[in-house]
């Protein structure tokens, strides 16, 4: 099951006591929480392989092959395709692979309706669709603006076999364009990573959100300024919770966005 949602930490709402509530929820997350899995809270030791990614997820040997496969896939494209800054290539694992399966922990438990804005290479989205590509009725869509890109999301999707047990939608277009958000629905799960700010992100998003939908959105150091940004125009909840990945990173998770009245 996915773990549920900030376990020991408080929501913020928008407010000028901003700072403060932010070391707030960062410093009420406990010790020993989110204990299904090993190592499920606290900043990871670095995760330099596949083994050392199944020790701290726990994954199945069955998702650990994926995504191994997944890993081959990228480093054989990424030759003639820009999918990942070239200096992480060799950091796959951490960098990538456990930067978005952090996130599984997150989201709400049950969650079966997941919309991955701007995908690019596949992270968070696809990591996530493998990790929980046993789970029946589960549908993630992918959406990705460049065609090159969603043909990668299309190859990994095709190795891997996920799609023999979920619904994995890969949409080639701009999450902009009114068809798109009609064709993806409401999800219970927004993700995005390193698209864009939040304010941007909440624009794109809006229309995705219903009563119970969440969005994570992976950030780093310049969180704090994002939110105040964000908060200009828009009404929603949140957590911050700390990067299992990066010390100074940090996954905002939202609640009950929408635009403030004129």
């Amino acid at each position: 099951m996915l773990g549920s949602t900030g376990v020991g930490s408080r929501k913020c709402r928008a407010s000028p006591n901003l700072l403060a509530c932010v070391r707030g929820v960062v410093s009420a997350i406990p010790r020993g929480e989110h204990m299904r899995r090993p190592e499920t809270s606290g900043l990871l030791r670095r995760i330099e392989g596949p083994e050392a990614f199944r020790t701290a997820f726990g994954v199945s040997r069955e998702t650990l092959d994926r995504l191994k496969v997944y890993a081959e896939l990228l480093e054989k494209w990424q030759k003639t395709i820009n999918l990942v800054a070239p200096s992480t290539v060799l950091e796959v694992w951490h960098r990538h692979m456990a930067d978005s399966a952090q996130l599984l922990d997150l989201a709400p438990a049950g969650a079966m309706r997941w919309v991955d804005l701007g995908s690019g290479a596949g992270f968070p989205g696809l990591v996530l669709a493998i990790m929980v590509a046993d789970r029946a009725g589960s549908r993630v869509a992918l959406v990705e603006s460049d065609v090159r890109k969603s043909a990668f999301l299309s190859e990994i999707v095709r190795k891997t076999g996920i799609s023999a047990s979920l619904t994995v939608e890969i949409v080639t277009g701009r999450i902009e364009n009114s068809a798109i958000q009609d064709r993806l629905g409401t999800p219970d799960v927004i993700s995005a990573r390193a698209l864009a700010s939040l304010d941007k992100l909440f624009g794109l998003s809006q229309g995705l959100f219903g009563p119970k939908s969440i969005g994570l959105f992976a950030k780093g150091r310049e969180v704090e300024a994002e939110i105040a940004e964000a908060r200009r125009a828009w009404e929603f909840e949140y957590e911050l919770m700390p990067s299992r990945t990066d010390q100074s990173g940090r996954v905002v998770v939202v609640r009950g966005l929408k635009a403030k009245s004129a």
